[in-house]
């Protein structure tokens, strides 16, 4: 067996656990063994791409205890990719963190290890219960890391994003229950296989307990009617935990995305395609309310809040799309929207530093020490993140666009196309009421870190560098779409691993 499977697991759960009892040491200590461990998860994640890249499913089985009865981590391309996602954005955010924001709130890189080893964990599991497990690990600590820095407004944030998932967490229970208690097994290969074969009001059940799931798995990814939590808690967080968070609700995506093509997908007989039409106007609707949101937002982060709500509905468009070519443009806009949307959070704190009390408001206000280099990097950003040439959005939303065709592309054009004109509006609003329109007044604003910039400027650069290597990315996300499309192959794979 692979026992590097673990590692992404493993290295941050005990990395975690060691910085918990590191309250009293130097704080050059605590950020040593925090970025130590994030490398050390990139490097991992590195060497699980390239061999997810064989195409070889892998299956481990924890105490070597055969599905269903032992926790189960599956290899894949999707799951080797999304970990290389979180990698890249865990080391950024822990090294943007170490220029001082570490310091606003105790504890702060123990929580970020256990966010990490929640988000691997549910990336890799191949059962529900053990989702569940993980999802309650990234939970838990994103509470926490949600109020670091305190404040009235994170506060407020806090507890309505605790509430809600919270019920969220309930229902999960719930739909698990039915599951197991109709199916008698939470593996997601053996739920497949059940579904697959599942008639009458069992089949009903399943398909009760598979909406109820999706309905769980929207609360997560944050798309319309259950979106609300998101732009306040993202808006209040401090930058690096907003940009942590850009990976948030790609996990829910994730879960929908796994579901709809594993358990509920061409293999399922009566099941198969569950709710794709719901999914299909709800992602629709989600783009439009949040491109609204964002014109109308009245603070750059706010704003940014917004625009991964639109980056939410534009995935589930693709998922709900279901064809290879969606699925192979929603997974490059993925990398896309995720690392340049965490990459402006980070920016954007930077520039709130040079305004004083105003912060990220979009009023008029002082002049910034660094208008120039800031102003510049945010209007290519801007560009970037409202999906126009020649950066990696405009390649994903042209992948997304071409692969759809009849009724579905009158749909899907317009709020697509409509939707990236009023970002670009939105976001013009906001570059000229912060870098043009200042009333040359000075404030009391810190001077740029330099380092802390340099950070947010390489992570910004993942966008280009998209571009650059458009080829071989794209070509892994078409062999990712095709392998999860190819059900038979984990049936296969599963099946393997139980012989051994």
């Amino acid at each position: 067996m692979n026992h590097l499977l673990l590692v992404p697991v493993l290295l941050p759960l005990i990395c975690g656990a060691l910085l918990m009892t590191t309250s009293r040491s130097p704080i050059n200590q605590v950020r040593l063994i925090s970025c130590g461990s994030v490398l050390l998860l990139f490097l991992a994640a590195l060497y699980l791409l390239t061999q997810a890249g064989s195409g070889q499913i892998q299956v481990y089985g924890l105490g070597d205890w055969p599905a269903p009865f032992g926790i189960v981590l599956v290899l894949d391309r999707l799951s080797a990719l999304m970990l290389m996602v979180t990698a890249v954005l865990g080391v950024f955010v822990t090294l943007y963190a170490m220029r001082g924001d570490d310091l606003r709130g105790g504890y702060f890189h123990a929580l970020l290890q256990f966010q990490l080893a929640g988000i691997n964990g549910a990336f890799l599991t191949g059962d529900l219960f053990n989702l569940f497990v993980f999802f309650e690990i990234l939970l838990i600590a994103s509470y926490a890391l949600l109020l670091h820095g305190l404040g009235a407004a994170r506060l407020r944030a806090a507890l309505h994003y605790v509430i809600l998932n919270l019920i969220g967490s309930s229902l999960f229970l719930i739909s698990a229950g039915l599951f197991y208690g109709i199916a008698g097994t939470l593996n997601l290969v053996d739920l497949a296989r059940f579904i697959a074969q599942a008639e009458g009001d069992q089949l009903f059940l399943l398909e009760a307990a598979g909406a109820l799931l999706m309905m769980v798995f929207g609360l997560k990814a944050a798309f319309f009617p259950l979106y609300f939590w998101l732009p306040r808690a993202y808006a209040h967080a401090t930058a690096p935990v907003a940009a942590l968070f850009a990976i948030m609700t790609k996990i829910g995506l994730y879960a929908i995305l796994r579901f709809s093509t594993l358990v509920f997908g061409v293999s399922a007989g009566g099941a198969s395609g569950l709710g794709t039409g719901v999914l299909w106007v709800l992602a629709l609707v989600t783009v439009v309310l949040s491109i609204l949101g964002a014109f109308a937002a009245n603070t750059l982060t706010s704003l940014l809040a917004y625009l991964v709500l639109v980056s939410v509905g534009t995935l589930l468009a693709g998922i709900a799309i279901g064809t290879e070519e969606a699925i192979t443009a929603i997974l490059y806009y993925l990398l896309h929207s995720t690392w340049i949307i965490a990459g402006l959070f980070l920016l954007a704190d930077i520039i709130a530093k040079q305004r004083g009390d105003l912060a990220t408001g979009l009023k008029v206000g002082p002049q910034l020490l660094n208008p120039h280099l800031l102003g510049g990097t945010f209007f290519v950003a801007a560009i970037a993140v409202a999906g126009l040439p020649p950066f990696s959005g405009f390649f994903g939303k042209v992948l997304l666009l071409q692969s759809v065709s009849g009724s579905a592309a009158w749909q899907l054009w317009p709020v697509i196309l409509i939707s990236g004109l009023v970002g670009v509006v939105g976001l013009s609003r906001a570059g000229s009421m912060i870098f043009w329109r200042s009333n040359n007044t000075l404030s009391g604003a810190a001077p740029l870190d330099k380092t802390a910039y340099f950070f947010t400027v390489l992570l910004l650069l993942t966008s280009p560098l998209l571009v650059v290597f458009a080829q071989p990315v794209i070509a892994f996300t078409e062999a990712t779409a095709q392998q999860i499309m190819d059900v038979p192959s984990y049936l296969n794979a599963m099946q393997l691993k139980e012989a051994l």
